[in-house]
């Protein structure tokens, strides 16, 4: 009977643990008061005090829908999934940092600015996040939740320390007109775009542009010969640029919330 009791409670605990798959937990995020999404978490080991960078990385159009097993495609799951460990050394301080990683799955299209505070907001009360380094990335439709992010309101644009759009679709028109947001908040932004993908290529060329106008020396650009494809080198912790020498992952940690 006791043996009996004791099954039935493991497997009570068992189907009430999220699942894991490739190194992530498979967790549902709030992105309002009645919805939430499917998402991917990756949290790496440490002590019961310590706090992790936190990366939010954002899918491309093709992965959105309701099968959570597309998001490892591409990007920073695929990148965990193949055995590659998300973490960096600090540059500015000389620390190993290993990075909490987010993924979270649209239903169409990517996840919206409004979307991404419910989100922040739920996650910051659950997991060991520094919220001093919070980063966004995303390639195609998310690299357009990147930039919609970084640009549509000041409260959501002084959580974020830095971003990494790769090839980002074009934005709602309006944010264009709300880089101010961005640079009063001094975010930087590396941008990847490829010279065979020139309405990505452009937009990114928008986006620097739309910065530079308010403020200076907080973008660059990774113009690369690939066409819409090619971020899986670049999301590889192995990757250096032929500028700084930096990942993108080193390069993230040198930004932080004050």
């Amino acid at each position: 009977m006791k043996q009996r009791l004791f099954l039935c409670l493991l497997l009570g605990c068992v189907a009430w643990m999220p699942m894991s798959t490739g190194g992530f937990r498979e967790i549902a995020v709030p992105t309002d008061q009645w919805h939430s999404v499917p998402a991917l978490i990756h949290v790496p080991q440490g002590s019961s005090k310590e706090r992790f960078p936190l990366i939010v990385c954002f899918h491309g159009r093709s992965i959105a829908g309701h099968d959570i097993s597309k998001l490892f495609r591409e990007g920073i799951p695929r990148q965990i999934k193949e055995g590659r460990k998300i973490q960096a050394v600090n540059k500015l301080d000389g620390k190993l940092y290993k990075f909490i990683v987010l993924a979270p799955l649209a239903e169409s299209w990517g996840i919206n600015p409004p979307q991404l505070e419910v989100i922040l907001n739920d996650v910051l009360k659950k997991y060991p996040v520094d919220s001093s380094r919070i980063y966004l990335t995303g390639y195609s439709a998310g690299g357009w939740c990147t930039t919609m992010s970084i640009t549509d309101n000041r409260h959501l644009s002084s959580r974020i320390a830095a971003a990494v759009p790769m090839s980002p679709a074009p934005m709602d028109p309006v944010n264009y007109t709300r880089f101010k947001n961005t640079t009063d908040a001094n975010i930087h932004a590396w941008y990847f775009a490829g010279t065979a993908e020139p309405q990505f290529l452009e937009n990114s060329m928008r986006c620097i542009d739309s910065t530079n106008n308010h403020k200076k020396g907080l973008v660059k650009l990774t113009k690369h010969d690939k066409g819409h494809t090619g971020w899986h080198e670049f999301y590889d912790p192995a990757y250096r640029d032929s500028i700084d020498n930096m990942s993108i992952y080193e390069w993230m940690l040198q930004y932080k919330r004050k």
